[in-house]
């Protein structure tokens, strides 16, 4: 008895420092969030009126809240399936027998995703900025181009954004679907091989089925992670122009630390937008699941 209850003594002790910063850094904020979302809070006065689904309904009334809405979808849509058919590709290329220097090769692909968005933003700003490299070298071509910027016109900056996040994103995803593809037994390729099946053939009979986990996994947190664009917002355009490059994150952002009386405002789009990858992730894993 006293070893089991020394047992349960130490073991409350391990996992107490994570119950902690569970609880003071995400169930709290998270309790609280909900509650603001009911209020009309006050930033200066630190004063919340109770005030029902107001904000709620406010948010469908709100043409800026639907353009947001589209953009983010148009964002995951245009970027999710392209990061992860690239990924998968590049993948496929370095597990390969044929090539050479597959350490280099991993490490260039995989370094977009490991350094500062911040940094990768104020790079790419310039890129594409009007007397930027890519137009200097589109003129050079005498390929059109436009003339305000890549990130100056609404019809191309959020896709120049979407066509950045693809290239910082598709090495680390590359990442994981080479760590699948390397724990699949060589014997299947080799019988697939004797059996006359070409290497589409293996890729799609062997290679895909067996990286099911892992495709739910990329597909899922790729998802989440494109819902909640928020700093190549922030550092490139700050929602504009025109509203073309405006996110649900940023909106939220936007009335909960700029102006001081939206904070319920904000707090009632965080908790849409919870809910809405709550919605995605569940459809999502219930279709490949389906499929497996």
């Amino acid at each position: 008895m006293k070893a089991n209850y020394r047992t349960h003594i130490q073991t409350s002790v391990l996992i107490a420092p994570w119950i902690i910063t569970f609880l003071v850094f995400w169930l709290y904020p998270l309790i609280y969030a909900g509650y603001l979302s009911f209020t009309d809070y006050q930033t200066l006065t630190n004063e919340a009126v109770f005030i029902g689904f107001a904000n709620y309904s406010n948010l469908f009334r709100d043409e800026l809240f639907w353009q947001a809405a589209l953009n983010t979808m148009i964002f995951v849509v245009g970027t999710v399936p392209v990061t992860t058919a690239f990924a998968l590709l590049l993948a496929s290329v370095i597990n390969s027998k044929f090539v050479k220097f597959k350490q280099f090769f991993r490490a260039s692909f995989f370094m977009p995703s490991v350094t500062s968005l911040v940094v990768i933003s104020l790079i790419f700003t310039n890129l594409y900025a009007r007397h930027g490299y890519i137009n200097l070298l589109l003129q050079m071509a005498g390929i059109p181009h436009p003339e305000m910027g890549w990130l100056n016109q609404p019809g191309t900056a959020l896709l120049s954004i979407m066509a950045m996040d693809v290239w910082i994103a598709t090495g680390y995803y590359m990442i994981l679907f080479l760590a699948g593809m390397q724990t699949i037994p060589n014997d299947l390729y080799d019988a697939a091989r004797l059996a006359g099946a070409s290497p589409w053939q293996q890729f799609r009979k062997i290679t895909l089925p067996m990286l099911r986990s892992t495709l739910l996994f990329v597909v899922v947190i790729n998802t989440i992670k494109s819902f909640q664009i928020f700093i190549e917002i922030f550092v490139m355009t700050k929602g504009g122009p025109l509203d073309s490059t405006m996110t649900l994150v940023y909106m939220v952002f936007v009335n909960a630390f700029e102006k001081t009386d939206a904070m319920g405002y904000a707090a009632a789009l965080a908790y849409l937008l919870f809910i809405a990858l709550i919605a995605v992730s569940f459809i999502q894993m219930k279709l490949l699941k389906e499929r497996e």
